[in-house]
């Protein structure tokens, strides 16, 4: 009995001092972003407004996905060793940098030393002229955008909304629910900030800081200046401009620089950001699309997949949440099928991502198929992705495979690479990643050239982080990282 109870106090003085380094943890996490718009994360999950179950529970899964023990406490050194460093703004994988440190032959070498030799090339990075951003658009997306870009603001190094341009008479009741709807979303909970309105500015006022709302139906004759606007990037999400022609029109605004539309666009730049970004030099385009949800969801696994094992053809199935563009109850629709009632119907639709993958990817025109199937959740959806492959393999080596382009390289934001043998749609709610890999689920056939992949996807949480990564890449505000 004696040593059982010795061994529990051991457990408890362990987990306190767990505990406490948490606390410290998210106190320089603080500082550094507040103070130097240098923001940690852990394996590409923030830890920003984090509490100490949080932080715990984002080092067990670190711990999980790089099968070894991750100390908090190294990462509190390293992190110290950071914050005394004074780099420039930065975003640091601190779970990365703990991993190395601890596999690290110099691991008994001083922790500053370790941390400086990594991030010797942080203070080479260039200055960042931070950007105005105008939402043209208040829906799904461009609410979600708007959370995102006020609760990232920091120091305002990078993104600043200014601007957001609704349809109908803005008076007093109209801003009042607009800040309803931001405030309080019933997928995402409640914003985690403080949202009020300025009925003389006909603003609200986000986290303390004036955004505009400015009532248009067209782009036509808007002048932002007026509002000490200039140079921005315009993010399109209202649904309505889906062509270079109708796009172009917000440019001939008074203070817009650059155009991003939210939606597959044509005669545009369709960006995966991570995917194919490069190909499309910032100074010579002044209008991009960001794709669809589904198409960033899957191309960063299909690009994993054509680089390593090559494919022969494949087909997608997108079983995709309903949206706002379904009806209610039944009721007349353009399309087929979509008039049915979304909330108690699976409807089988259409799908452009199989076909819009070859923009970003070009050797897999033509190769593959797809389709969707809208489903009644209100969000969260699933690819399942079937492909016939040029080289044999083996369930443990396409896990290997994905494993790798999630801990390290080009893809670290986009692919998520998930443990979980219970995982289900409403667990990947709130996931930053455009692609969530269920290694559980992967499905390799018995000759080794056909395999079924499941890839899961918050269709707005995570496709509006792609929008915003793609956002500060066009706005040339992307801070040093280190993944």
């Amino acid at each position: 009995m004696v040593t059982t109870t010795t061994s529990y106090e051991k457990e408890l003085a362990f987990q306190a001092d767990r505990r406490k380094a948490s606390i410290e943890l998210i106190k320089i996490v603080s500082d550094l972003w507040y103070e130097n718009a240098i923001e940690l994360v852990l394996f590409r999950n923030p830890l920003i407004d984090q509490n100490v179950s949080n932080v715990m529970h984002l080092y067990k899964y670190a711990g999980d996905f790089v099968n070894k023990p991750m100390s908090i406490f190294e990462s509190v050194d390293i992190a110290q060793a950071i914050k005394n460093m004074n780099l420039p703004p930065s975003k640091i994988d601190l779970g990365k940098l703990t991993y190395e440190y601890h596999m690290s032959e110099n691991r008994l070498l001083d922790t500053t030393a370790f941390v400086i030799d990594k991030l010797r090339h942080a203070k080479n990075s260039g200055t960042i002229q931070p950007k105005d951003v105008v939402l043209f658009g208040f829906g799904r997306i461009g609410r979600i955008l708007a959370r995102e870009l006020m609760h990232s603001t920091g120091l305002g190094s990078q993104l600043r909304l200014r601007a957001i341009v609704i349809r109908g008479e803005i008076d007093k009741e109209a801003l009042l629910k607009r800040a309803s709807l931001l405030e309080h979303d019933s997928v995402h909970g409640v914003f985690p900030g403080t949202v009020t309105i300025d009925e003389q500015k006909k603003a609200l006022i986000i986290n303390g800081t004036t955004v505009y709302l400015i009532s248009s139906k067209t782009p036509e004759g808007m002048d932002y200046t007026s509002y000490g606007i200039e140079k921005a990037l315009l993010i399109d999400n209202s649904g309505a401009y889906r062509d270079k022609k109708s796009l172009n029109k917000h440019l001939k605004a008074k203070g817009v620089e650059k155009v991003l539309l939210t939606a597959p666009g044509k005669d545009i730049p369709n960006i995966i950001y991570g995917v194919n970004q490069k190909q499309y030099p910032l100074d010579k385009y002044a209008i991009f699309s960001a794709a669809s949800c589904t198409t960033n969801a899957i191309t960063p696994i299909l690009k994993v997949i054509e680089e390593s094992l090559g494919i022969k053809k494949g087909h997608l199935q997108s079983v995709h949440a309903y949206t706002n563009d379904q009806n209610l109850v039944d009721n007349m629709h353009h399309k087929y099928r979509r008039g049915r009632a979304a909330a108690i119907n699976m409807v089988i639709t259409e799908t452009g991502a199989g076909s819009a993958v070859a923009k970003a990817i070009p050797s897999l025109k033509g190769k593959l198929t797809s389709n969707a199937i809208r489903v009644p959740v209100p969000n969260g959806s699933l690819a399942i992705i079937q492909l016939e492959l040029e080289k044999k393999t083996s369930l443990s080596a396409v896990n290997t495979i994905v494993k790798k382009y999630a801990l390290e390289g080009d893809l670290v934001e986009q692919i998520k690479y998930s443990l979980n043998n219970e995982l289900v749609s409403s667990d990947i709610i709130g996931a930053s990643a455009p692609a969530i890999y269920d290694s559980s689920a992967t499905i390799v056939s018995s000759d080794g050239k056909n395999i079924t992949l499941y890839i899961w996807y918050d269709n707005e949480f995570g496709y509006s982080h792609q929008v915003m990564r793609l956002a500060k890449h066009i706005a040339k505000v992307r801070r040093y990282t280190y993944y």
